[in-house]
């Protein structure tokens, strides 16, 4: 797994300095919130997927160390099913010839703005990536966007426990880590 980012508020389209301080005094209550909780259960995804590995059968290694994609060097080719990163390196250090990544890119509450205006009410979110890369050859053998949004039954702002988006918060999480988890699940 990468390293998982704290739960926050994420407000995509408030792309200017006015528009990101417009965002965080609106939302500033709920920001303070999303802080107090927990990530419940997406730590423990490589060891899941290590477990419904072993089910069927493989030899599944978890890797205890984040993992810093970012830092790993471009592939030196590209086309289909390529890699866009060189994963080889992994292959000796790890001794394993498939890398199964989990990277969370986003989880809290999702708002987003045209400018400095909110355009939708905020909603639980997992987003990320699940991947598996052949360390042979830095293929993917699969690729798996999450793009996870749960809006909130009722009310949604209701400080300072946010109830109805916090129902949203852990509907997200439970989605976010059942769809990460399906491509296992034979």
């Amino acid at each position: 797994m990468t390293t998982l980012p704290k739960v926050d508020v994420y407000t995509p389209g408030a792309g200017c300095l006015l528009c990101m301080a417009a965002a965080s005094m609106a939302n500033s209550k709920l920001t303070t919130y999303s802080h107090s909780l927990p990530e419940e259960g997406l730590p423990k995804l490589k060891d899941d997927v290590a477990t419904l590995l072993r089910k069927r059968g493989l030899d599944a290694v978890v890797i205890n160390e984040d993992i810093d994609v970012s830092k790993l060097p471009s592939a030196k080719s590209s086309g289909a099913d390529m890699a866009k990163k060189d994963f080889s390196s992994l292959r000796a250090k790890y001794s394993v010839d498939h890398l199964v990544v989990i990277q969370i890119q986003e989880v809290g509450f999702e708002r987003p703005y045209s400018a400095y205006i909110p355009s939708s009410d905020p909603k639980g979110v997992v987003i990320g990536l699940g991947y598996e890369v052949n360390l042979a050859n830095n293929t993917y053998e699969w690729y798996s966007p999450v793009n996870i949004h749960v809006a909130a039954e009722g009310k949604w702002d209701e400080p300072p426990t946010f109830p109805g988006l916090t129902n949203a918060y852990f509907q997200a999480l439970e989605t976010g880590k059942d769809t990460f988890l399906k491509p296992f699940k034979g």
